[in-house]
């Protein structure tokens, strides 16, 4: 991620935001496709577009810099 980004700089739409939160949570795709009611292909692209739009290469860097950015779960 750049620096001086802050959650408010990266737009997630609100399903992003909504698996960002499971993401965190150490949810796996498919708990998270059972918990928010979506097939797994979908998880797997919201979890990839969250990657690409955070300029990380993991879920686990996502997690990183979602908390260092003060996203509320």
């Amino acid at each position: 991620m750049q620096e001086n980004e802050d959650m408010e700089d990266i737009h997630l739409t609100n399903r992003q935001k909504e698996v960002l939160k499971c993401v965190i949570g150490g949810d796996s795709n498919p708990v998270i496709a059972k918990k928010l009611s979506i097939s797994l292909s979908t998880v797997k692209a919201h979890v990839s577009a969250i990657i690409d739009k955070f300029h990380v290469e993991s879920r686990i860097d996502v997690t990183r810099e979602a908390m260092k950015r003060g996203f509320d779960i």
